[in-house]
């Protein structure tokens, strides 16, 4: 079962609350939606996109449409264009990358979704990556639905109905590490454990914490709930599933929940980057490693390329995915 009302309607809230306040600060902003879809080239895939108006450039490398999920095989096509885009009061201009890779698994089931949007006025930027275990479904599920349902009327919780009721995610099961940029305001939204980091003031902090069966209180609050968590390999809800908070996973209900932590940072000159990724990319490398790379590479695309490149030649096991935001704050043309 997968119910994104939560973490949805948590986003909206803060949306709509920085929208009504209006505000300054920086970012990526754009007037229009961008289709974050890309070619596949060989098992990478990467696009590039420029908004080239208002002080922000932003490249989206990665691909995650169903083909490519598959791992099958595509003709190569590009997509590019530009979007028009206004900075914030006093804001800043920006670059992103994603990059991923299937890795050593048979499957690719990490899938990310990137937006350049307006709400109400007020110029928004998303990025989600979603980390899919026990089949890709519920990871496309968010990737189609979050960021398209958080930007539709409050209506949009009924939507959503379908798919709680739905048995297709008896099994399928995602995390999802959002990151929603808003005014001069940044706002992570955490379920399981993909990662948000940031580099601010030269130093790298992580703005979600992993979801974890053996943290202390979310074990406590698994017992509390009737369920157990055993060391099979590692720790895990039930013996079965290794986070204690993920979409779908119906079975392991209520025990594995899909309540969001949510984190705010300003934007100002102290904050450097952010990388978003799945814990293919974190189980080998480090958040101050990830964010050094990122603060000395020019361009975002090469920090994604060279952080999928770095944790599969490390041997990652799993799927690899990450989207790299730079904030330029001292540049007025991008």
């Amino acid at each position: 079962m997968v119910c994104i009302a939560s973490l949805t309607r948590a986003l909206l809230l803060l949306l709509r609350l920085r929208a009504a306040g209006g505000g300054g600060g920086g970012g990526v902003a754009a007037a229009a939606a961008v289709d974050a879809r890309a070619f596949l080239r060989g098992r990478n895939g990467w696009r590039g996109l420029r908004v080239a108006a208002g002080g922000a450039r932003m490249m989206l490398d990665s691909s995650s449409d169903s083909a490519a999920a598959a791992g099958q095989m595509q003709p190569q096509r590009r997509a590019a264009g530009a979007v028009a885009c206004n900075a914030q009061d006093g804001g800043a201009g920006g670059y992103a990358s994603g990059g991923w890779a299937r890795g050593k698994r048979a499957t690719m089931e990490d899938f990310y979704d990137v937006k350049l949007t307006e709400i109400d006025g007020q110029a928004v930027s998303l990025f989600g990556v979603f980390d899919g275990h026990g089949g890709p479904r519920a990871a496309e599920y968010l990737k189609e639905n979050l960021f398209e349902n958080l930007l539709k009327h409050p209506e949009f919780l009924t939507d959503t109905k379908l798919a709680i009721k739905s048995n297709a995610f008896r099994d399928d099961g995602s995390t999802a590490s959002t990151a929603v940029l808003v005014g001069g305001h940044l706002y992570v939204a955490n379920v399981g454990d993909s990662r948000a980091v940031v580099s601010k003031a030269g130093k790298a902090m992580a703005l979600s914490e992993d979801h974890k069966p053996n943290r202390s209180d979310e074990r406590k609050r698994i017992e509390n709930a009737g369920g157990v968590v055993i060391w099979a390999g590692t720790w895990r809800v039930g013996g079965v599933l290794a986070m204690s908070r993920a979409f779908g996973n119906r079975l392991l209900k209520p025990f594995v929940v899909a309540e969001p932590e949510i984190q705010e940072e300003l934007v100002n000159e102290d904050l450097e980057c952010l990388v978003l990724a799945s814990d293919g990319l974190w189980d080998v490398v480090e958040n101050e490693e990830a964010v050094s790379l990122a603060k000395t590479e020019d361009l975002p695309e090469s920090v994604a390329r060279k952080l999928t490149e770095i944790a599969y030649s490390r041997g990652s096991a799993d799927n690899i995915t990450c989207i790299v935001v730079q904030f330029h704050h001292d540049k007025t043309e991008l």
